[in-house]
């Protein structure tokens, strides 16, 4: 059975370069963002989590804690992350899983039930470890992304995504497409004219389903 959105993540135990985590302690009441990578010392990948190191201060003001995962080792991981922090200019922070048993990426359905890491592997054997997934404080997965690996992600669009996600989480708004910060939402079809007035103030209808209200700070 496929993980999906609004799914409860599982309740892995974990190694990581800072030791063993349990995920659903690990969240507590944060956000998180859990992104994986098919090989350490890869180019692409060094530049992602350089990435996500240099946004340290970004995810703490949105209370979010970030978890890379790698099919390789903790000595492995810490000596990727020493390239990372000379890449990047900036401390990795966050803990790396050492998933090499696959546990993690089959559980959170990247890889099928009968992968396995063979002798000689390559980062082409675990490709499809290279999903983003956002993660809500009730520990239900909210957001997914896959990325091949030729294609950095684009860590702007996940703090974007992160901040529309916390904007209408439990509340009945939606963002518009390319939204940030600041800009209008939409209102919920659920409440009628009368109570999202009530609600969000004047509204400003497009189309009688697509109704936009200022953005509730």
């Amino acid at each position: 059975m496929g993980l999906r959105i609004n799914d409860i993540v599982p309740n892995l135990t974990v190694t990581t370069d800072q030791g063993e985590i349990t995920l659903h302690d690990w969240i507590g009441d944060s956000w998180a963002v859990i992104f994986s990578h098919p090989k350490d010392f890869t180019p692409v990948c060094t530049t992602e989590f350089g990435a996500v190191a240099q946004l340290a201060d970004e995810w703490a003001a949105r209370n979010t804690k970030v978890l890379g995962v790698s099919v390789d080792g903790v000595e492995e991981h810490k000596g990727w992350k020493a390239d990372i922090e000379s890449f990047a200019s900036a401390k990795a922070g966050f803990p790396i899983v050492a998933d090499t048993d696959l546990a993690l990426s089959k559980a959170f359905d990247m890889l099928p039930a009968e992968a396995y890491l063979p002798d000689g592997r390559t980062p082409a054997d675990t490709a499809t470890v290279r999903s983003v997934f956002i993660i809500s404080p009730d520990k239900k997965v909210q957001l997914m992304m896959t990325y091949p690996m030729s294609v950095g992600r684009n860590f702007a669009e996940i703090l974007r995504a992160l901040d529309g996600l916390q904007k209408t989480f439990g509340v009945p708004l939606a963002t518009p497409a390319n939204w940030t910060i600041g800009q209008d939402v939409i209102v919920a079809t659920s409440l009628d004219d009368a109570a999202a007035t009530e609600k969000y103030g004047t509204l400003d209808k497009k189309l009688p389903y697509l109704r936009f209200a200022k953005d509730p700070k």
